[in-house]
């Protein structure tokens, strides 16, 4: 038998700003811990996340 059904995985769109908002926050926690300043460190990581994920974002939907 042959399955003709899709991967629902593979046909799954990522967002880039959610992926680059949780490796943001993730650098920005060690920095934080680094810098014996947690809550500056994640912030700064949600100000990378972001702005790395909506360039990337933007660069996607122009083609």
């Amino acid at each position: 038998m042959i399955n003709d059904q899709k991967d629902p995985q593979s046909t799954k769109s990522t967002n880039p700003i959610v992926q680059w908002l949780a490796i943001g926050i993730a650098i920005g926690a060690a920095l934080g811990v680094a810098f014996h300043n947690i809550p500056i460190g994640i912030a700064l990581g949600v100000l990378i996340g972001t702005s790395i994920g909506t360039a990337l974002s933007q660069k996607i939907k122009k083609g």
